[in-house]
C-alpha cells in the first residue's frame, strides 16, 4: 500500500453524497469538508508530511478579493510571523486548524470548477501563511491545474525554502506581501527576516509567474518615505512580474480577534494613514513606473 494512503487507526472518508451536503450554499467556515477521524499525532505529522491532509482556518467564496474573478479563498492555519497589524491572530497555530482530506479539498475545487472558469477565477491559499503546509497547498494546485482552473498563493514569502521550483510551476498568480523594504522595519513590523520575501519574488519572476505586491500602509511603522522607496526597489527586481501594487490602508478590523484572545494588541490606539498619507505613498510607488492601486 502507497505510505502515504496507510493510516493506521481509521479509513479515508470522503465528501459525503447526501442532499444537505449538494445543497450547501457558498459560506464560510469549514462546511462541507470531511476531516480525519481517529488519527493518532503520527499519523497526522506524516499526512501532513506529504499532503494527505492539511490543517484549515475556514474558506469562502468571494470576488474580486484575493485575485481575479470569483474565488475560493482557503485559509490555512499556521504562521511563523507575528505582524503587528494582523487581522487573523486566530491562524497563527496550525493546531487550532481542523485537519482536511486532500480529496475533500480537491472535490470542493472541482464542484466550482465551472464557475471559475466562466468567472475567470479560482483558488487562493491564503492564511495563516500557506507556505507552511508546502505539499498539501502544492498538490491541490496540482489537481487544479490540471481541470484548467486558475490558482493564486496569498503570502509572505518568508518561507521561500519550503517551495521547490516544481512547486511554484503550479502557481499562475502570487499574492506577495512586501511588508517593508527596510530590515529593521520589517522586524519590527513581523519579527521575522526581510531577504527571504526578496528570494521569492526573485524566484517567481525568474519561472514567469505574475505577482500581485500587497504593502499594508501603517502610520509611523511602515509609511517613511525611504522605507516606501525601499520597497519599491525590492519590486523592481522582480521585473515585469509584478502586475501591480497595492496599497493597503491600515484598518482595526482585526482588533476584536486580539482582546478575544487575549492578546496584548501592539496597535491599540493606531490611526488609519490621512489621504494625503496616501496620496504620496501611492505617487511614490508610481514615480517607479509601478501601477498602484
Amino acid at each position: 500500500m502507497d505510505e502515504r494512503t496507510a493510516f493506521r487507526s481509521t479509513t479515508q472518508h470522503m465528501l459525503k453524497e447526501s442532499k444537505t451536503y449538494a445543497s450547501q450554499t457558498l459560506m464560510g467556515g469549514l462546511s462541507g469538508f470531511e476531516s480525519p477521524i481517529g488519527l493518532d499525532r503520527r499519523d497526522r505529522i506524516r499526512a501532513l508530511r506529504t499532503g494527505d491532509i492539511g490543517f484549515v482556518h475556514s474558506w469562502d467564496i468571494n470576488t474580486s478579493v484575493d485575485g481575479p474573478g470569483t474565488r475560493m479563498t482557503v485559509f490555512m492555519s499556521g504562521c511563523p510571523l507575528r505582524c503587528q497589524y494582523c487581522q487573523n491572530p486566530d491562524t497563527w497555530k496550525m493546531r487550532d486548524g481542523k485537519p482536511v482530506y486532500l480529496e475533500a479539498m480537491v472535490k470542493k475545487v472541482e464542484r466550482y470548477a465551472d464557475l471559475f472558469k466562466a468567472t475567470g477565477g479560482g483558488i487562493t491559499f491564503s492564511g495563516g501563511e500557506s507556505m507552511m503546509q508546502p505539499a498539501f497547498v502544492s498538490r491541490v494546485f496540482h489537481e487544479a491545474k490540471a481541470m484548467g482552473v486558475h490558482t493564486c498563493l496569498d503570502t509572505s514569502g518568508f518561507l521561500n525554502r519550503n517551495y521547490t521550483d516544481e512547486m511554484i510551476d503550479d502557481i499562475d498568480l502570487c499574492l506577495l506581501d512586501v511588508k517593508s523594504g527596510d530590515p529593521d522595519t520589517y522586524e519590527r513590523v513581523t519579527g521575522g527576516i526581510l531577504q527571504p520575501t526578496i528570494d521569492f519574488g526573485q524566484r517567481l519572476a525568474a519561472r514567469g509567474k505574475k505577482i500581485w505586491i500587497r504593502f499594508v500602509l501603517v502610520p509611523g511603522l511602515t509609511d517613511d518615505e525611504e522605507n516606501v522607496d525601499k520597497v519599491a526597489r525590492i519590486c523592481l527586481t522582480f521585473g515585469d512580474a509584478v502586475e501591480h501594487i497595492d496599497v493597503l490602508p491600515f484598518h482595526q478590523l482585526g482588533r476584536p480577534k486580539w482582546h478575544e484572545l487575549r492578546i496584548p494588541y501592539p496597535l491599540e490606539d493606531q490611526k488609519g494613514p490621512s489621504k494625503v498619507c496616501k496620496d504620496r505613498v501611492r505617487e511614490q510607488f508610481e514615480s517607479y513606473g509601478f501601477r498602484v492601486y
